[in-house]
């Protein structure tokens, strides 16, 4: 099944040269409309109309987030407030968020990609779509529901948690698609077997992403829930979900070309790599109106598929992400950076600057700990005060990245010191 048949199949010369089109549009209007840009661009010593191809896009300047953080929080919107219909927001290093705002045409153009990601991967308008992502300022929640809205599908927005309520209204309701972070997909799976409810279950299909998951996990969760499972790829900073999807051959992810422009480089010269050659993916929009990014470094490493689908789609495809090119993590659909925990941990008296995060899976959803030390003279407090710490770590991480954490205070000179880089982060998941 093809969503939207004239432009997934458009033959690559007509496509690649409504990508250059809309390129050329887009670059107009962040060089008139963004400070941002007109300054990176006379950085960069070039001008919109120096672009000639598709092949000159490489000289472009990157965009990092680092710089949509420097323009907050509405540096980056190429429209006035009044004209922004929706604001979004992803964690930022520092504690504040990366801001995204979309226009109306955005949002819609968002739902029509969201439409054409579902039916990609075997959704149809008889379906009903239990979305356990987040609502709220992530972009996952309300990316899936207002697509799943335009395809003409029934949506339950239940959000994440609350498993066991979860598993009621799936059985009560007849859900039979489930839209989800893989690893919460897993715990689902995990205590429908316990409440032996599996064959009360009318799931076939599972979209999932936000976080990186493995052939493994896929296997397991076809088996548990009797499901095809299919991997999504999304970012706020571009749009949210439906940058990417798999269709049902499972051959890589369809990037929707006629939206975006996907390169990949090599992360540290910053060099284009040939299609295949893996690297970090970089996306330039081409059709937002509040917000366009050239050239954005999303660090995720994959490489790009250009041999043709058996689909029948010619939007080249990505390989499923293998990982990250910097040091965040991704916790249960949260990006999460160690100076984000550092910057509590700093605020908290009696704590010493050593810190390691131990980031594990414990029944197929990630568990994070975080192990600091305590200064000398609080080790040697009573209980009580050592308890009221660690209470004030959680409750302030909570607040702050919206995740629940294990906190260990341990004795002084516990944590390894090194003489180079520190290592913070032990990640003893095997994905």
């Amino acid at each position: 099944m093809i969503y939207d048949d004239e432009i997934e199949t458009l033959p690559r010369e007509a496509l690649e040269a409504l990508q250059f089109k809309r390129l050329q549009q887009t670059l107009e209007r962040v060089y008139s409309l963004v400070p941002f840009y007109k300054e990176a661009f006379k950085k960069a010593n070039i001008v919109p109309g120096d672009i000639k191809s598709l092949k000159d896009l490489h000289k472009l300047p990157f965009t990092t987030k680092d710089d949509l953080r420097e323009s907050y929080p509405y540096g980056m919107f190429s429209m006035p407030i009044n004209k922004i219909v929706r604001i979004h927001a992803s964690s930022g290093t520092t504690g504040k968020p990366t801001v995204v705002g979309y226009s109306k045409a955005d949002i819609e153009e968002w739902a029509q990609l969201m439409a054409r990601s579902f039916v990609a991967c075997g959704v149809t308008d008889k379906d009903i779509i239990q979305n356990a992502y987040g609502y709220g300022l992530f972009t996952g929640g309300l990316g899936a529901h207002y697509g799943a809205e335009k395809l003409g599908a029934a949506v339950i927005p239940i959000s994440g948690g609350n498993t066991k309520k979860q598993i009621m209204i799936m059985v009560d309701f007849k859900s039979t698609v489930l839209t989800a972070t893989p690893s919460y997909a897993q715990l689902l799976a995990d205590t429908i077997e316990e409440m032996g409810l599996l064959d009360k279950i009318n799931l076939r299909v599972g979209v999932f992403g936000a976080e990186p998951w493995s052939e493994n996990m896929r296997q397991k969760l076809e088996e548990k829930l009797r499901i095809n499972a299919m991997d999504i790829y999304g970012l706020s900073e571009i749009m949210g979900p439906g940058v990417a999807i798999e269709c049902e051959a499972k051959e890589g992810l369809h990037i929707w070309e006629d939206a975006f422009i996907p390169e990949v480089i090599d992360p540290q010269t910053l060099e284009p790599l040939e299609d295949g050659q893996e690297g970090e993916l970089v996306i330039t929009t081409i059709k937002k109106q509040a917000m366009p990014i050239i050239r954005y470094r999303t660090k995720d490493i994959t490489r790009i598929i250009k041999e043709p689908c058996k689909c029948g789609r010619t939007h080249r495809r990505i390989q499923k992400i293998l990982g990250r090119s910097d040091d965040m993590l991704i916790i249960r659909g949260v990006n999460v950076f160690p100076s984000q925990i550092e910057s509590v941990l700093m605020e908290i008296e009696g704590l010493a600057p050593h810190y390691q995060l131990i980031v594990d899976r414990v029944n197929n959803l990630d568990t994070l700990e975080v192990q600091v030390e305590v200064d000398s003279k609080v080790f040697s407090d009573e209980i009580k005060r050592l308890q009221h710490i660690q209470n004030q770590i959680q409750k302030d991480i909570k607040d702050l990245l919206g995740i629940t954490t294990k906190v260990t205070l341990v004795e002084p000179r516990t944590i390894q010191r090194s003489e180079g880089k520190a290592k913070r982060v032990i990640d003893k998941r095997k994905i």
